[in-house]
């Protein structure tokens, strides 16, 4: 009966990949990547400066605030696009000083762990620009766009993210504390669980809500329990060695790995600095509202993890569902390795991915070859053809790691896809432009 079950748990994992473009063949490299700019730049000492930031959430968080200060100065230099948040003016200001200064006033106060690293980057700017009235009034722009976000987000309600503190019930299917972080010195912990009540950045929350896991007595329930314990396990006979990479791949954290693609492919179309800004704020509106719907849903449904259901297997009323206590997932640990302290349902890694690349794709259309590479997994380059595959692709990795429900996941992909169809709608050109 379990051989029956997991044949059919393949057979409808294989039917989801199909359905969303999932190739993991290998293909040609992407063309060579072309010269960057001073949004491109400092993106990318943003996302380095986000690896050792707190966590994944406030990664979202402060890439988003960098990235609409430099946006918001960009467009008062020349209103190619509609502004975020701040409406200024100040046609002669210096672009990289106004880029520079806007990444710098807003990275110290979201990271400010790497102080020392973006000082050091926004004096090696500095000394590039002219001195002169340009380069202090673009210094000066910078300055007023950061402290408009950064006032902005003051209140947005991420400080009490993690209040009240979790409580499990106990029930079968109710969230349950996961090791290590069920135990001193990292637990009992489950985290941020009101930072599905963050304001969000672009969308309307009620309208991008996932419809909830799979009832324990239900068929469907029963198929994704039988392929997470069988292709999930530390010890799994059925993960093939390519799945084990991917897992092991995608466990960096979606906001600074879906950057590092996204400037990747800014870089490769040699794209303005306006439309650089545009762009990179919009993949990280999306980032940042993703975690916010996905948090809103996971503390709603306070779904059990795969760990936590195989092991408690013999609670969950289901005939078709056999209990190992001694179960463990792929990513049993040390961190990143792990499953983070939070319920299961829906998948955040594959809300962001799917969010992302629909923004992506929006602009740069499916057809677009690019490689990426993780800190998780140094060495290895991965190859796509398309942002879905690649949001496909992060999404089953987590299924491969064995920490989240198939249903968590394809559910959060299709909630991902909504909230990048609202997000790219925000920042529309100028209306100058447009006619």
């Amino acid at each position: 009966m379990c051989h029956s079950i997991l044949a059919r748990a393949r057979r409808r994992v294989m039917t989801v990949s199909s359905a969303v473009l999932l190739v993991t063949a290998p293909v040609a490299a992407n063309p060579p990547v072309g010269d960057g700019n001073a949004v491109t730049d400092w993106n990318t000492v943003a996302t380095a400066a986000v690896l050792v930031s707190p966590g994944r959430i406030f990664d979202s968080r402060a890439l988003a605030i960098v990235h609409a200060a430099i946006h918001d100065a960009l467009n008062a230099i020349d209103r190619r696009y509609e502004p975020y948040a701040v409406d200024l003016s100040a046609p002669s200001a210096s672009v990289d000083a106004a880029v520079a200064a806007a990444a710098h006033d807003t990275l110290v106060k979201v990271s400010p762990g790497t102080v020392a690293t973006t000082e050091a980057a926004y004096a090696a700017t500095l000394l590039q620009i002219p001195d002169g009235p340009a380069k202090d009034a673009g210094i000066a722009l910078g300055r007023l766009c950061a402290q408009a976000i950064l006032d902005r987000r003051a209140t947005d309600g991420a400080s009490t993210a993690n209040v009240p503190v979790y409580v499990p019930t106990g029930m079968p299917g109710d969230y349950d504390f996961t090791p290590p972080f069920d135990r001193p010195p990292l637990g009992p912990l489950a985290l941020f669980p009101s930072w599905g009540d963050v304001a969000a950045w672009g969308i309307d929350l009620t309208q991008h809500a996932a419809p909830g896991p799979d009832p324990l007595h239900s068929i469907q329930y029963a198929l994704d329990f039988n392929y997470l314990k069988a292709i999930g396990s530390v010890d799994s006979a059925w993960r093939t060695a390519a799945q084990t990479e991917i897992a092991r791949f995608w466990a960096e954290g979606a906001p600074a790995g879906w950057n590092r693609i996204a400037n990747t492919v800014i870089r490769q179309k040699r794209l303005d600095p306006w439309k650089a800004a545009r762009i990179l704020a919009l993949v990280n509106f999306a980032s940042a509202d993703s975690f916010i719907a996905s948090f809103n849903g996971k503390y709603h449904f306070r779904f059990w993890r795969p760990s936590t259901a195989i092991q408690r297997g013999n609670e969950d009323g289901n005939g078709l569902t056999e209990q190992d206590a001694n179960w463990q997932p792929l990513f049993s640990g040390p961190p990143p390795f792990v499953a983070p302290p939070i319920p299961d349902y829906p998948s955040n890694h594959a809300v962001v991915g799917a969010a992302v690349a629909e923004v992506l794709t929006h602009f740069f259309g499916e057809r677009v070859r690019f490689n990426t590479t993780s800190t998780t997994l140094p060495g290895v380059t991965r190859s796509f053809r398309g942002f879905t595959e690649a949001a496909v692709e992060n999404g089953l990795s987590r299924a491969y790691a064995g920490i989240h429900f198939l249903r968590a996941i394809v559910d959060g992909y299709w909630q991902g896809r909504g909230i990048g169809r609202s997000i790219e709608k925000l920042l529309p050109p100028a209306q100058e432009e447009s006619r």
